[in-house]
């Protein structure tokens, strides 16, 4: 049970019947359910209904109320980067976008714009953050992670989930988040979307679970079960993560909600069950609470109980959990959110998204070329730079998993091209996009090169290849947008080079450039964004969350890799990433010095100083290394980051408290300790070892 129960929901408990508690259990999938069965469901008392949006959810929600008990309903929506679903809410970054900022105020700010939006909505929960770590840029959703690394993912995660909630669930401007995908499911093998995770519980706590714990001590309110396995078994029916882990060791209680089908697919996607009562026990057991879209769990679940297979405190404790966090939020008392009336895509809200693609431009290279000057001729070439589903990405209304590429976009948005337009001389070709086709012109876009100063190529990818589904196994520039860069390199004029993809792409020659930009998804603003930072109105201040690896055959190529690879390379390939993880550039330059630690108090500090001609803002990374250690320890690991703002000459001394787990590690008993011995801290500009200040000291 909720470690607090309150009177009211042990009253409730107490009066319901069977086939009321189990309904609860239920989330029913409006769009795919249809109007009448969803009616149906709200009189039965299913506790929540997914993708219902306005008049639809309000028939539901007053179906519900006139039911018996009239327990309210629970309505949850993908509102993954702003409230993207509905078409003239405010539409941020991805994740990873997000991410690239490596600011919490910024990832809090979108959590809180979501909120509001949500809940203006009359919605009550978003199935966000994703705390899945990309160690493999193959995976379909890699757009929806905040990248590679436990610790920036758990902070981002845990600011977001701050966001969402606020300082009170029951806020009317507040929603509940969802902690996903539980657990290690963007480790999958080969990276082949909810396929089986081959790693060890060791390697999950060491690797996985400390993102999750960071949610779990933010008050997250919900849980979501992973599609896949670890080592053949179904998170679904992983009571060891669910229950042990979960409850027992990190304190969790919310209530636990399964992903789309996932009960469904223990039958005819896993086979680890014969029927639909099997896999109903399995789930039920593990410590699932609410089953998401798998309806046949209702007649089964009720069909098990009576017939003595599956105990009814199982379906007690689950129904438990879901009442106490309707409590929580205050549903009973009022069922629909309020938000804030006449909120929703907002100028405020707007600015709070441009503020985040801004934040989350990072440039990689730059011979002096950026930023440009308002007289220069520039050529724009690329679909990607006049094509806003690509800037998007998936997950906003014409780009969900069901998607609906019919619906036109809504503005406002601004693409690169209309954002380059506004701020200089630009002349745009579309040359070619990711996919070829007959509208591809390549020799248009070189003979508009003649008269240019600069080129601007923008490359990356489009729908197609992007999101739950679609991993991809060749991370090349696809069509002909390589070759296209080549021949525009050729014409001797400067050419920058800016990726506009929902992942690290392998550049190849694309990245021997004059400059080269990342720009991931960035949102509706985001062609505005990236015009503003080329330009010089606004300093780049993004860092790499991810790893950009020259060729797909070199993943992984995640910067905390373990020693003791034999040759530490490919005899083809570079040791090191094409980009490493921290990696970004300003329009000034940052010098380090002076880097100590006490062991004693476990206090860091080192000084930055600004050595440039220009302001600028610096994000200060500190890593660690166990020298010699009872199990294989990464080569470095990010423990603490901070970021500084300094004026031209400025120098700051910036400290860092660590507590003593920061150096712990998980030994082969799946214990966190804390091992004596020569440790080596690493404080600069990057996770590369040519960025880094480092010294040794002894615990």
């Amino acid at each position: 049970m909720a470690k607090q129960v309150s009177q009211r929901v042990k009253t409730l408990l107490s009066q319901m019947t069977l086939e009321e508690k189990v309904a609860q259990m239920i989330q029913v999938p409006y769009a795919q359910t249809g109007r009448e069965e969803s009616l149906r469901w709200a009189k039965l008392g299913a506790g929540s209904f997914l993708h219902v949006l306005g008049d639809n959810a309000r028939e539901v929600q007053q179906t519900a109320l006139n039911s018996r008990l009239g327990i309210p309903v629970l309505f949850g929506i993908d509102a993954v980067r702003g409230h993207a679903l509905n078409d003239h809410a405010t539409i941020f970054p991805t994740q990873l976008a997000c991410a690239c900022t490596w600011d919490r105020e910024i990832a809090r700010e979108m959590g809180r714009v979501t909120a509001r939006e949500v809940a203006t909505d009359g919605l009550h929960w978003t199935f966000s953050p994703l705390l899945c770590l990309s160690r493999d840029p193959r995976w379909g959703r890699v757009n929806e992670t905040f990248g590679e690394d436990p610790y920036l993912t758990g902070e981002m995660a845990a600011a977001l989930i701050h966001g969402y909630q606020g300082d009170d669930l029951s806020a009317p401007e507040s929603i509940a988040a969802c902690a996903k995908h539980y657990i290690a499911y963007g480790e999958a093998t080969g990276a082949r979307d909810a396929y089986d995770s081959e790693v060890t519980y060791r390697k999950v706590r060491e690797v996985f679970l400390p993102p999750f714990k960071k949610a779990v001590d933010a008050g997250c309110a919900t849980f979501m079960t992973a599609y896949g396995s670890i080592d053949g078994t179904p998170l679904t029916v992983d009571s060891y993560m669910l229950k042990k882990i979960l409850r027992e060791e990190m304190g969790f209680d919310g209530f636990v909600i399964t992903d789309w089908m996932n009960v469904t697919s223990l039958v005819d996607k896993q086979f680890v069950a014969h029927d639909a009562d099997e896999a109903a026990k399995l789930a039920a057991e593990a410590g699932n609470d609410m089953i998401m879209s798998s309806t046949e769990f209702y007649e089964s679940a009720i069909r098990l109980v009576k017939e003595g297979k599956l105990s009814e405190s199982v379906i007690d404790e689950a129904v438990c959990h879901i009442l106490t966090v309707k409590e929580r939020m205050g549903l009973f008392e009022q069922p629909e959110k309020v938000g804030v009336p006449g909120c929703i895509g907002c100028e405020a809200h707007q600015a709070s998204a441009l503020e985040a693609a801004r934040r989350s431009i990072t440039l990689l290279k730059n011979d002096g070329v950026l930023p440009l000057k308002k007289e220069q001729k520039v050529l724009l070439v690329g679909k990607n730079a006049d094509d806003i589903w690509a800037q998007y990405g998936d997950w906003t209304y014409f780009s969900h998993p069901l998607w609906n590429p019919d619906h036109p976009a809504v503005r406002p948005y601004t693409t690169v091209k209309e954002g380059m337009e506004r701020l200089g001389q630009v002349t745009y070709m579309p040359g070619c996009g990711p996919v070829a086709d007959e509208s591809d012109d390549l020799c248009a876009a070189l003979s508009a090169a003649k008269d240019a100063d600069v080129i601007v190529h923008v490359v990356g990818d489009v729908m197609t290849q992007v999101g739950e589904g679609r991993d991809r196994a060749d991370l090349d520039l696809s069509g002909s947008q390589l070759s296209l860069h080549k021949a525009l390199k050729n014409t001797g004029k400067p050419v920058i080079t800016v990726l506009v993809s929902s992942k690290p792409l392998c550049l190849k020659d694309a990245a021997n450039a004059n400059a080269v930009v990342v720009a991931f998804n960035g949102g509706q603003h985001g062609g505005q964004a990236l015009a503003e930072v080329l330009y010089g109105h606004f300093s780049p201040t993004g860092r790499l969350p991810i790893s950009f690896p020259h060729h797909a055959g070199q993943v992984p190529v995640y910067y905390n890799q373990l020693p003791g690879w034999h040759g530490a390379s490919y005899c083809d390939l570079p040791a090191a990433p094409l980009y490493a993880f921290g990696e970004g550039l300003s329009y000034t330059s940052f010098v380090y010095s002076g880097l100590t630690m006490n062991a004693d108090t476990l206090t860091a500090a080192v000084t930055v100083e600004n050595t440039g001609s220009l302001s600028g803002l610096e994000t200060v990374q500190v890593y660690v290394r166990d020298v010699v250690s009872s199990v294989l320890t990464p080569i470095k690991r990010l423990i603490g980051y901070q970021q500084v703002q300094l004026a031209p000459s400025e120098k700051k001394e910036i400290t860092f408290r660590f507590e003593k787990n920061d150096f712990a590690l998980i030994n082969r008993r799946e214990k966190t300790v804390l091992e004596k011995g020569e440790f080596i801290l690493m404080a600069g500009h990057s996770s590369k070892d040519e960025d880094l200040l480092k010294l040794s000291f002894t615990l």
